[in-house]
């Protein structure tokens, strides 16, 4: 492909090279199978069409070996519809992958519904999914997160499932991946459903209390350490939640107000991570009413203002 000199020229080697991998499917050639599909994942970047190797996809999720399974899984991210019949004849492949004592095979099973999963796949997956939200394992409780995103976006009436398990998660984990994925649904059910900021308010104590323990975290070269701050994505997701949570009103202002100006007082604005985290929390002090903080914030975007790049400026203004 990268030998071609014209647009021809590709075609030609890509149309040689399908019918070769076509022939291959044909004749059942299962020891390069994956090899293929592999190629045909490349093929399908490059824009090209690759429907006939839908079901070998199949059939490599439903090999007992590794490298196959996972070629397998990626091409039914990949080259799969949401809307295609077939995705039907995997559900039960993946409800055994979910189980599996091998994290890796469940890995690969969590990320595939997170980012392929349609309806029917989702409204069959939902208990093993709350299952893995408990696992003890962080690598398999953040993929279980995502794929309970997915679920909920797909399913309406599975938005009340996940309460309790996020419950536990926020006030619970010390683990900042699992963390992250854990907000990001919390972030759509408040968004989706303003009736969750009042179910969710017990949520505020304990993301105030890990936003702190991050802020006096601050030696340099730890495990989320980003330019000398600790993990600036953390820190942004947390304090948007704490800005939805504000429009509840429950009274727990006093204790937002203080890590609001602690992160306004404390993070670095000569950093690009530390003008995310800044910028995120000029957002939640005007969504809260404390007049004192709103100086601040305003003296945060007088500070935007001042920098000497024109995108910080222009955030300000927006």
């Amino acid at each position: 492909i990268r030998a071609c000199k014209t647009a021809a020229e590709e075609r030609s080697v890509v149309a040689k090279e399908c019918a070769l991998i076509r022939t291959a499917f044909k004749e059942g050639d299962s020891q390069y199978r994956h090899r293929n599909v592999a190629k045909l994942l490349f093929i399908h970047m490059l824009g090209y069409p690759t429907q006939f190797g839908q079901m070998e996809c199949l059939k490599l999720i439903a090999s007992s070996r590794f490298p196959e399974k996972r070629v397998g899984y990626l091409g039914l991210v990949q080259l799969l519809e949401e809307s295609t019949d077939i995705l039907m004849l995997v559900t039960n492949t993946l409800k055994n992958d979910l189980l599996s004592n091998n994290q890796f095979v469940s890995g690969l099973a969590l990320c595939a519904l997170g980012n392929a999963g349609n309806f029917e796949m989702c409204a069959s997956l939902q208990s093993e999914i709350e299952k893995l939200m408990g696992h003890n394992n962080p690598y398999l409780k953040k993929k279980a997160c995502l794929a309970a995103l997915r679920i909920v976006q797909r399913v309406d009436e599975a938005e009340d499932r996940y309460h309790g398990k996020i419950s536990t998660i926020i006030h619970e984990e010390r683990n900042h991946g699992v963390l992250s994925a854990c907000l990001a649904l919390v972030q759509y059910l408040l968004k989706e459903d303003p009736e969750n900021i009042v179910e969710f308010q017990q949520l505020t104590s304990p993301l105030v209390r890990t936003l702190k323990t991050i802020l006096m975290n601050t030696h340099a070269g730890g495990d989320h350490d980003v330019t000398g701050i600790t993990d600036p994505f953390l820190q942004v997701q947390i304090l948007c939640v704490l800005r939805l949570l504000a429009r509840g009103g429950d009274g727990s202002g006093d204790q937002m107000n203080d890590i609001l100006a602690q992160v306004a007082t404390n993070t670095e604005g000569s950093k690009n991570a530390g003008n995310a985290i800044l910028y995120e929390c000029v957002q939640t002090i005007m969504c809260c009413s404390e007049t004192g903080l709103r100086v601040l914030g305003i003296n945060c975007l007088g500070r935007f203002l001042t920098n000497r790049d024109n995108n910080i400026r222009y955030v300000a203004l927006s």
